[in-house]
């Protein structure tokens, strides 16, 4: 009899990898006495898989400032979920071929709508100030959009009743999770269609259908 695996409950799904044979690559949750932790899996035996989801996870570290247990475990340092931007961290994971070198996102993008350079930066107690360089018609305006795409996708807060800033809701700094955000945050809409396109996904195939 086969042996069922407790690897927590499925939050996003990559149902074919395109860098690696096809497999399909879950997110799991699983709630643990510190908190909620992520389980990057395969049901795939081909080999190279395990070496496949090791990348996964170690640009997870990257990309997201998450750590990587001992046993395997993803979690962020605050312990909390995350819920968006946990899934944003594993699909921008996946997007990159195991060959290519992870580095963390940049505080600051060019805009290419306005031609400003936006940036973020912490302002104290896990609070980040959204700011805009150079002259545009209706900065300020861009600016809020930007913080309010922030909120969006990574489900922040307006920090101290400004437009300008936010924060996450755990109170803690999580700079690469943010910059990570920062990067598609101009394209917010794009972005909210893929999170839909990506939950309305089938399920994660069964062993005995991968090869």
């Amino acid at each position: 009899m086969g042996q069922i695996l407790n690897i927590g409950r499925r939050v996003e799904l990559i149902s074919m990898d395109p860098h690696f044979q096809d497999i399909s690559i879950g997110l799991y949750r699983q709630e643990l006495k510190e908190g909620t932790a992520y389980l990057v899996h395969t049901y795939s035996h081909i080999d190279g898989a395990g070496e496949r989801i090791a990348f996964v996870e170690n640009a997870m570290c990257i990309l997201g400032g998450m750590k990587l247990s001992d046993g395997g475990l993803l979690h962020f340092p605050c312990w909390q979920e995350h819920a968006l931007a946990s899934k944003r961290v594993f699909l921008e994971a996946c997007k990159l071929s195991s060959d290519s070198e992870t580095e963390p996102r940049p505080m600051s993008i060019l805009d290419k709508k306005t031609g400003l350079k936006i940036s973020v930066d912490l302002r104290g107690e896990g609070v980040y100030r959204v700011t805009a360089e150079g002259e545009a018609k209706d900065k300020e305006r861009r600016i809020t959009f930007i913080a309010g795409a922030l909120m969006k996708l990574g489900e922040m807060l307006e920090a101290e009743q400004s437009l300008d800033k936010v924060a996450f809701p755990c109170g803690n700094a999580h700079d690469a999770m943010l910059c990570l955000l920062l990067v598609r945050a101009p394209n917010v809409r794009a972005v909210l269609r893929e999170q839909d396109m990506a939950a309305a996904r089938g399920i994660l195939a069964a062993p005995s259908q991968q090869r």
